[in-house]
Protein backbone atom coordinates (compact mmCIF):
# COMPACT_ATOMS: atom_id res chain seq x y z
CA UNK A 1 0.00 0.00 0.00
CA UNK A 2 1.49 3.06 -0.83
CA UNK A 3 0.80 6.66 1.11
CA UNK A 4 0.89 10.31 -0.69
CA UNK A 5 3.20 12.29 0.42
CA UNK A 6 2.60 14.65 3.30
CA UNK A 7 0.89 18.36 2.33
CA UNK A 8 0.84 21.83 4.01
CA UNK A 9 -2.76 22.64 5.69
CA UNK A 10 -4.54 24.43 3.13
CA UNK A 11 -5.59 28.06 3.84
CA UNK A 12 -8.08 30.12 2.18
CA UNK A 13 -6.14 31.60 -0.10
CA UNK A 14 -3.30 29.54 -1.58
CA UNK A 15 -3.92 25.27 -1.98
CA UNK A 16 -1.88 23.36 -0.14
CA UNK A 17 1.36 22.46 -2.05
CA UNK A 18 2.22 18.76 -2.45
CA UNK A 19 5.62 17.72 -0.91
CA UNK A 20 7.44 14.83 -2.96
CA UNK A 21 10.34 12.47 -0.99
CA UNK A 22 13.91 13.03 -2.03
CA UNK A 23 16.69 11.35 -1.85
CA UNK A 24 20.71 12.00 -2.02
CA UNK A 25 20.76 11.68 -5.69
CA UNK A 26 18.17 14.80 -5.65
CA UNK A 27 21.11 16.97 -3.61
CA UNK A 28 23.77 16.18 -5.74
CA UNK A 29 21.80 17.05 -8.89
CA UNK A 30 20.67 20.30 -7.87
CA UNK A 31 24.04 21.06 -6.55
CA UNK A 32 25.37 19.88 -10.59
CA UNK A 33 22.23 22.20 -11.81
CA UNK A 34 23.55 25.03 -9.73
CA UNK A 35 26.66 25.07 -11.24
CA UNK A 36 25.47 24.98 -14.63
CA UNK A 37 23.39 27.96 -13.95
CA UNK A 38 26.48 29.96 -12.36
CA UNK A 39 28.63 29.06 -15.25
CA UNK A 40 26.24 30.57 -17.38
CA UNK A 41 25.14 33.50 -15.28
CA UNK A 42 28.60 34.52 -14.19
CA UNK A 43 26.90 34.80 -10.41
CA UNK A 44 30.13 35.10 -8.80
CA UNK A 45 31.18 38.71 -10.50
CA UNK A 46 27.86 40.41 -8.63
CA UNK A 47 28.74 38.98 -5.32
CA UNK A 48 32.74 39.42 -5.72
CA UNK A 49 31.55 43.28 -6.11
CA UNK A 50 29.52 43.92 -2.87
CA UNK A 51 29.02 40.70 -0.89
CA UNK A 52 33.59 40.11 -0.32
CA UNK A 53 33.81 43.66 0.64
CA UNK A 54 31.21 44.09 2.72
CA UNK A 55 32.78 41.12 5.02
CA UNK A 56 36.05 42.24 5.14
CA UNK A 57 35.28 45.54 6.03
CA UNK A 58 32.44 44.09 8.57
CA UNK A 59 35.17 41.58 9.91
CA UNK A 60 37.65 44.35 10.43
CA UNK A 61 35.77 47.05 12.26
CA UNK A 62 34.56 44.72 14.89
CA UNK A 63 38.16 43.31 15.10
CA UNK A 64 39.43 46.85 16.13
CA UNK A 65 36.77 47.64 18.93
CA UNK A 66 37.59 45.59 21.47
CA UNK A 67 34.04 45.96 23.33
CA UNK A 68 32.84 43.64 19.84
CA UNK A 69 35.70 41.60 19.61
CA UNK A 70 33.76 38.90 20.92
CA UNK A 71 31.27 38.91 18.11
CA UNK A 72 33.55 39.27 15.44
CA UNK A 73 33.42 34.94 14.97
CA UNK A 74 29.73 34.69 15.42
CA UNK A 75 29.03 37.90 13.22
CA UNK A 76 31.27 36.21 10.14
CA UNK A 77 29.79 33.04 11.15
CA UNK A 78 26.51 34.36 11.13
CA UNK A 79 26.68 35.88 7.87
CA UNK A 80 25.15 32.25 6.30
CA UNK A 81 22.13 33.49 7.88
CA UNK A 82 21.32 36.00 5.68
CA UNK A 83 22.17 33.97 2.60
CA UNK A 84 18.22 32.71 1.54
CA UNK A 85 17.32 36.45 1.68
CA UNK A 86 20.73 37.70 -0.29
CA UNK A 87 19.87 34.93 -2.93
CA UNK A 88 16.52 36.06 -4.35
CA UNK A 89 17.61 37.35 -7.04
CA UNK A 90 19.47 33.71 -8.28
CA UNK A 91 16.06 32.40 -7.85
CA UNK A 92 14.39 34.72 -10.44
CA UNK A 93 17.43 34.28 -12.36
CA UNK A 94 17.19 30.07 -12.30
CA UNK A 95 13.35 30.11 -12.22
CA UNK A 96 13.60 32.60 -15.61
CA UNK A 97 16.60 29.73 -17.18
CA UNK A 98 14.17 27.03 -17.02
CA UNK A 99 11.13 28.77 -18.38
CA UNK A 100 13.16 29.43 -21.92
CA UNK A 101 12.75 33.34 -20.19
CA UNK A 102 15.02 36.12 -21.01
CA UNK A 103 17.35 36.32 -17.40
CA UNK A 104 19.53 39.03 -17.35
CA UNK A 105 20.86 40.34 -14.65
CA UNK A 106 18.54 43.13 -15.24
CA UNK A 107 16.19 41.01 -13.42
CA UNK A 108 17.85 40.10 -10.53
CA UNK A 109 15.91 42.56 -8.41
CA UNK A 110 12.50 41.75 -9.95
CA UNK A 111 11.23 39.86 -6.62
CA UNK A 112 11.62 43.18 -4.54
CA UNK A 113 9.56 45.12 -7.23
CA UNK A 114 6.57 42.69 -8.08
CA UNK A 115 3.86 40.32 -6.03
CA UNK A 116 7.07 38.84 -4.01
CA UNK A 117 8.25 42.08 -2.18
CA UNK A 118 6.34 41.58 0.35
CA UNK A 119 6.36 38.02 1.74
CA UNK A 120 10.25 38.52 1.29
CA UNK A 121 10.39 41.39 3.31
CA UNK A 122 8.64 39.32 6.20
CA UNK A 123 10.61 36.21 5.72
CA UNK A 124 13.64 38.07 5.79
CA UNK A 125 12.61 39.88 8.73
CA UNK A 126 12.24 36.35 10.29
CA UNK A 127 16.15 36.11 9.41
CA UNK A 128 17.08 39.20 10.90
CA UNK A 129 15.53 38.01 13.97
CA UNK A 130 17.29 34.96 14.08
CA UNK A 131 21.16 37.29 13.53
CA UNK A 132 20.26 38.95 16.17
CA UNK A 133 19.55 35.69 18.59
CA UNK A 134 22.64 34.28 17.39
CA UNK A 135 24.92 37.27 18.60
CA UNK A 136 22.88 37.89 21.78
CA UNK A 137 23.31 33.75 22.80
CA UNK A 138 27.26 34.40 21.64
CA UNK A 139 27.79 37.34 23.87
CA UNK A 140 26.07 35.86 26.38
CA UNK A 141 28.23 32.25 26.28
CA UNK A 142 31.56 34.66 26.05
CA UNK A 143 29.79 36.42 29.58
CA UNK A 144 29.42 33.42 30.99
CA UNK A 145 32.62 31.86 30.14
CA UNK A 146 35.18 34.95 30.22
CA UNK A 147 32.94 37.81 31.02
CA UNK A 148 34.36 37.78 34.78
CA UNK A 149 38.10 38.22 33.63
CA UNK A 150 36.98 41.70 32.19
CA UNK A 151 37.84 43.36 28.38
CA UNK A 152 40.46 41.30 26.54
CA UNK A 153 42.50 42.34 23.78
CA UNK A 154 42.51 40.23 20.77
CA UNK A 155 45.99 38.37 21.79
CA UNK A 156 44.78 37.89 25.44
CA UNK A 157 41.45 36.31 23.72
CA UNK A 158 42.85 33.83 21.38
CA UNK A 159 45.39 32.89 23.17
CA UNK A 160 43.06 31.57 25.91
CA UNK A 161 40.70 30.24 23.93
CA UNK A 162 42.75 26.82 23.14
CA UNK A 163 44.75 26.93 26.50
CA UNK A 164 41.93 27.11 29.00
CA UNK A 165 38.64 25.04 30.35
CA UNK A 166 36.98 28.35 29.59
CA UNK A 167 38.17 28.62 26.15
CA UNK A 168 36.94 25.43 24.90
CA UNK A 169 33.64 25.47 27.83
CA UNK A 170 33.30 28.77 24.97
CA UNK A 171 33.91 26.60 21.76
CA UNK A 172 31.96 23.49 22.29
CA UNK A 173 28.85 25.59 24.00
CA UNK A 174 28.92 27.82 21.14
CA UNK A 175 29.60 25.42 18.30
CA UNK A 176 26.40 23.73 19.99
CA UNK A 177 24.05 26.32 19.74
CA UNK A 178 25.52 27.79 16.32
CA UNK A 179 24.38 24.06 15.25
CA UNK A 180 20.95 24.88 16.89
CA UNK A 181 20.55 28.25 14.72
CA UNK A 182 21.18 26.78 11.67
CA UNK A 183 19.43 23.97 11.98
CA UNK A 184 16.42 26.58 12.69
CA UNK A 185 17.74 28.56 9.52
CA UNK A 186 17.46 26.14 7.05
CA UNK A 187 14.31 24.59 8.04
CA UNK A 188 13.02 28.02 7.86
CA UNK A 189 14.04 29.12 5.00
CA UNK A 190 15.45 26.37 2.14
CA UNK A 191 12.16 26.30 0.58
CA UNK A 192 10.05 29.43 2.03
CA UNK A 193 11.97 31.55 -0.04
CA UNK A 194 12.18 30.09 -3.73
CA UNK A 195 8.32 29.81 -2.70
CA UNK A 196 7.97 33.07 -2.51
CA UNK A 197 10.13 34.19 -5.51
CA UNK A 198 8.39 31.25 -7.77
CA UNK A 199 4.45 31.71 -6.46
CA UNK A 200 1.82 34.13 -5.65
CA UNK A 201 1.90 33.13 -1.58
CA UNK A 202 2.34 34.77 1.49
CA UNK A 203 5.10 33.95 3.76
CA UNK A 204 2.93 32.13 6.23
CA UNK A 205 1.97 29.70 3.52
CA UNK A 206 6.16 29.65 2.53
CA UNK A 207 7.37 28.95 6.06
CA UNK A 208 4.64 25.62 6.45
CA UNK A 209 5.51 23.99 3.26
CA UNK A 210 9.61 24.81 4.23
CA UNK A 211 8.63 22.94 7.41
CA UNK A 212 6.59 19.95 5.79
CA UNK A 213 9.16 19.43 3.48
CA UNK A 214 11.87 19.15 6.54
CA UNK A 215 9.12 16.69 8.11
CA UNK A 216 8.95 14.74 4.82
CA UNK A 217 12.48 14.23 4.25
CA UNK A 218 14.92 14.70 7.40
CA UNK A 219 17.65 13.12 6.34
CA UNK A 220 17.67 15.12 2.61
CA UNK A 221 17.26 17.94 4.90
CA UNK A 222 20.29 17.46 7.11
CA UNK A 223 22.51 16.42 4.31
CA UNK A 224 21.69 19.42 2.29
CA UNK A 225 22.43 21.52 5.56
CA UNK A 226 25.61 19.53 5.59
CA UNK A 227 26.54 20.20 2.00
CA UNK A 228 25.79 24.18 2.97
CA UNK A 229 28.36 24.39 5.70
CA UNK A 230 30.80 22.09 3.57
CA UNK A 231 30.83 24.84 0.95
CA UNK A 232 30.49 27.98 2.66
CA UNK A 233 33.78 26.36 5.04
CA UNK A 234 35.39 26.53 1.52
CA UNK A 235 34.34 29.81 0.53
CA UNK A 236 35.81 31.42 3.41
CA UNK A 237 39.26 29.78 2.79
CA UNK A 238 41.50 33.14 1.71
CA UNK A 239 39.76 35.46 3.57
CA UNK A 240 36.19 34.90 2.22
CA UNK A 241 37.52 35.26 -0.99
CA UNK A 242 35.50 31.71 -2.27
CA UNK A 243 32.16 33.15 -0.96
CA UNK A 244 32.22 35.21 -4.47
CA UNK A 245 31.68 31.58 -6.20
CA UNK A 246 29.94 29.65 -3.21
CA UNK A 247 26.98 31.95 -2.37
CA UNK A 248 25.75 32.36 -5.98
CA UNK A 249 26.26 28.06 -6.78
CA UNK A 250 24.38 27.82 -3.71
CA UNK A 251 21.59 30.32 -4.60
CA UNK A 252 20.99 28.44 -7.97
CA UNK A 253 21.20 24.96 -6.12
CA UNK A 254 18.75 25.64 -3.71
CA UNK A 255 16.07 26.68 -6.60
CA UNK A 256 16.68 23.73 -8.05
CA UNK A 257 16.29 21.58 -5.17
CA UNK A 258 12.99 23.59 -4.23
CA UNK A 259 11.86 22.04 -7.80
CA UNK A 260 12.25 18.52 -6.66
CA UNK A 261 11.42 19.02 -3.19
CA UNK A 262 7.38 20.73 -4.46
CA UNK A 263 5.23 20.17 -6.89
CA UNK A 264 5.03 23.36 -8.99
Amino acid sequence: MTMDPPSVAPTPSHPAPRIRRITTADLDWAIREGWSDMKEKRGDLLFLGFIYPAICLFAVALATNESLLPLLFPAVAGLSIAGPAAAAGFYELARRREEGLESTWSHFLDPLKGRSRTPLAMLTLGLAILFIGWLVAAYAIYAATFGAEGQMRAADLFGRLFTTEAGWTMIVVGNLVGLGFAIVTLVFSFVSFPMVVDKPVDAGTAIRTSLAAARANPGATMGWGLRVAALLVLGMISFAVGLAVVLPLLGYATWHLYTRIVER
